[in-house]
């Protein structure tokens, strides 16, 4: 044999070694990392980040979400199995048809406008950061801030009947309001009393530096939404002309000025994880800003009004995106309406006691 074939075997002899002690790197390397990750958890780089707020808060919490680890609504085919299983049924058909039962033709009461409860409590209030209802078993009664009161689950149901629905109240003994209760207590049945699962409520989103911008908005919109909510926000109705297939945004049949969606966070926050039709929190389709500013051009639209004399009898504790005075700061409306926000936050923290 040559010389120089010596020294190509040699050479490929070393070459196959290098290989295989990049191999055996590698596989340790490997080996190394599902020894971490057992012992340690996984790594927050690959986990889903999303930004929460508590029920009625306007602090931000930003936590770290493997995708699976958000609440998931119980099996309603299991609903069959409980005591009260007629009653728990008929809620959930008023939550996902409330005009059906409930609407200006509706064949039990004519005392709401139109839209049904799952317009904002997306899925019949089973929809990760779609508002559903996981948490509310297990934290009322409460104190809220908005009436001054500790509240129960009727007069929350009857403030969404009075705001989002822009209509009247529930009997509370009635066979409605109990069905309501029967279903929201089953969604809510694996919670622990006290604590609010993931993925309840609404996405939280981070304030911008600016104010957010009804005439950006209505471009949004008419890429957007225009074609489900209407050139006029008037929304689409079903064919049985009893409820909306997609609500209507402002105008008659809205909700009113009173509602949770007419603060631009709220709004902002929900549209961002479920708008348009078929975004999720972890598949959205909108920038943040396009949520602020889609949010302030909708609520700048002409709405029903609601007599909120009585509402935050302690004025200090308003939210900073409430946008109706007087105020225990020197900003105005418009600032509390559309932002930006960061200042008034910023005061509220240094100088109101609360």
């Amino acid at each position: 044999m040559s010389d120089q074939n010596k020294r190509n075997k040699e050479e490929l002899y070393i070459e196959l070694v290098f290989k295989l002690l990049y191999l055996i790197l590698g596989l340790l390397i490997f080996i190394g990392m599902l020894v971490y990750v057992n012992i340690a958890g996984v790594p927050d780089v690959f986990k889903q980040t999303e930004k929460i707020a508590t029920i009625d808060s306007s602090v931000v919490v930003e936590v770290k979400l493997p995708i699976s680890d958000l609440w998931k609504a119980p099996d309603t085919s299991t609903i069959i199995n409980e005591k009260n299983a007629e009653l728990i049924s008929y809620g959930k058909k008023l939550i996902a048809n409330t005009s059906l039962y409930l609407g200006p033709n509706g064949t039990v009461a004519h005392i709401s406008n139109g839209m049904n409860c799952q317009n904002c409590h997306l899925e019949a209030g089973t929809k990760p950061f779609g508002n559903n209802y996981s948490a509310v078993a297990s934290i009322y009664p409460k104190f809220r801030e908005r009436s001054g009161a500790m509240e129960n689950i009727y007069k929350r149901v009857n403030d969404c009947f009075q705001r989002s629905l822009n209509g009247k109240a529930l009997d509370t003994l009635g066979k409605e309001m109990q069905a309501i209760k029967a279903y929201i207590f089953w969604l809510g049945k694996d919670v622990k009393k006290g604590e609010k699962p993931k993925g309840a409520g609404l996405t939280e989103l981070k304030n911008m530096e600016r104010a957010a911008d009804p005439e950006k908005g209505k471009l949004i919109y008419v890429q957007k939404c225009l074609s489900c909510h209407g050139t006029s926000g008037e929304g689409k109705k079903n064919v049985d002309d009893f409820s909306f297939q997609y609500p209507p945004l402002w105008g008659e049949n809205s909700y009113n000025d009173g509602a949770g969606l007419f603060r631009l966070s709220r709004f902002a926050g929900y549209v961002k994880s479920n708008m348009p039709l078929g975004a999720r929190h972890d598949n959205t389709q909108l920038t943040d800003e396009e949520a602020w500013d889609v949010a302030a051009f909708v609520n700048s639209q002409a709405r029903p009004k609601k007599d909120l004399s009585k509402d935050w009898p302690k004025i200090a504790a308003k939210p900073f995106d409430h946008p109706f005075g007087p105020y225990a700061d020197p900003f105005p409306e418009s600032q509390h309406k559309y932002g930006p926000f960061n200042d008034i936050i910023a005061f509220k923290k240094k100088n109101v006691k609360k």
